[in-house]
């Protein structure tokens, strides 16, 4: 094995924490739409995040980041903001980047679009169309 594939072929885990397991599942599944796979109180919650596992790991208290710790690329970013809208999400607003937007999307350099939202525990995540 070379050391450029030792973990190449292997499937990711992702761990996002938070402190309260009633409403991560309310946000992750009820919002969000994930699929609860695994209910492992008083450790984690594991979702399926369309074939990405997603433990919510419970946590005590924790400080959140001022960064993205998850991001989702999404075909249709408009629609998408949206839909989350209407579930109840509200978008993040960075001064200078997507004030102005009336969806809160920021146009990158690259040509990507973004949008930042938080989870209950304000776990600051993402939706990118590229």
């Amino acid at each position: 094995m070379t050391q450029a594939s030792i973990l190449g072929s292997s499937k990711l885990v992702a761990f996002v924490p938070v402190t309260d397991a009633a409403r991560a599942l309310a946000f992750y599944e009820g919002v969000l739409g994930l699929r609860l796979v695994a209910d492992q109180k008083p450790f984690a919650l594991v979702f399926d995040a369309h074939g990405t596992m997603l433990r919510v790991t419970l946590v005590g208290a924790f400080k959140a980041q001022s960064f993205t710790v998850l991001g989702w690329e999404v075909e249709s970013i408009e629609e998408t903001v949206q839909g989350l809208t209407a579930a109840g999400v509200v978008f993040e607003r960075f001064p200078g980047m997507n004030d102005a937007h009336p969806l809160a999307i920021w146009a990158a350099p690259s040509g990507a679009q973004i949008a930042w939202f938080k989870d209950p525990d304000g776990n600051l995540l993402s939706v990118t169309q590229f």
